[in-house]
């Protein structure tokens, strides 16, 4: 093929990456959507939706590998095909986590109580940003960007942090009265008493939601990373 051909090949898998970096953000959205909601309908289509970026991932990992193949690419073209075979395996995984959002979603009765004091819907903002800053970066082919994503992710564990400490506090404060937990201060409701088992339930469902939100700014970065190293050839934010 001509050099015309190989260079529309790049173009067009740069494309299919940033369409699947959209579809990503909108799964990502959709499933704290549906976990905050407690939309069920939303997180099944949330979950149906992971079988098309599983397919249009591994479409681009056979395409990369096309190229490496037939091209041997070298230099910064080298450096973008290595780049984007990793980009799309870390927007594979935020795929995953959203799925793990609306799972979630449907094992949860409602009924439990919610933690005080913990922003949830900040945190998970925060993180949408994070992939969205992420993709722009890739998109615009922006260094700067790449560096501040890195720098807001820091943001994002320290609040994940905060609400861990926050949920081994209100353990330590709980109140124990044979099968309910006094909650008045821990968990206030209307009845300010919720089953112990509802309480751990809480708690448990609040620590796997927080590790799945930390892990999307992980990939995010992971995102920034492989695109400064396509950019500049530079490792530094490479974990």
């Amino acid at each position: 093929m001509t050099r015309e051909d190989y260079q529309d090949r790049l173009e067009r898998l740069r494309e299919t990456v940033i369409a699947l970096g959209d579809l990503v953000r909108d799964q990502l959205a959709d499933g704290f959507s549906a976990l905050f909601a407690s939309d069920r309908s939303l997180a099944r289509e949330v979950i149906a939706s992971d079988r098309t970026v599983n397919r249009r991932s591994l479409e681009i990992e056979g395409e990369c590998l096309d190229l490496l193949a037939l091209y041997q690419p070298v230099a910064g073209d080298l450096r973008q095909v290595i780049a984007t075979f990793k980009i799309v395996t870390d927007l594979e995984r935020v795929g995953d986590l959203a799925t793990n959002l609306a799972e979630y979603t449907l094992a949860s009765t409602g009924s439990a109580p919610t933690l005080p004091d913990v922003d949830f819907e900040r945190i998970a903002a925060l993180a949408l940003e994070l992939v969205e800053d992420a993709i722009e970066a890739f998109v615009t082919d922006d260094v700067d960007a790449c560096f501040a994503v890195a720098d807001r992710d820091d943001e994002l564990d320290a609040r994940c942090e905060a609400v861990t400490e926050r949920v081994v506090r209100t353990l330590i404060d709980l109140r124990v009265d044979g099968d309910a937990v006094n909650s008045a201060q821990a968990f206030p409701t209307e009845s300010d008493e919720w089953p112990l088992e509802d309480v751990l339930t809480d708690v448990s469902r609040t620590l796997v939601i927080v590790r799945d939100v930390e892990r999307v700014g992980d990939h995010a970065v992971n995102v920034a990373a492989r695109t400064l190293y396509a950019l500049e050839n530079s490792e530094e934010l490479l974990a």
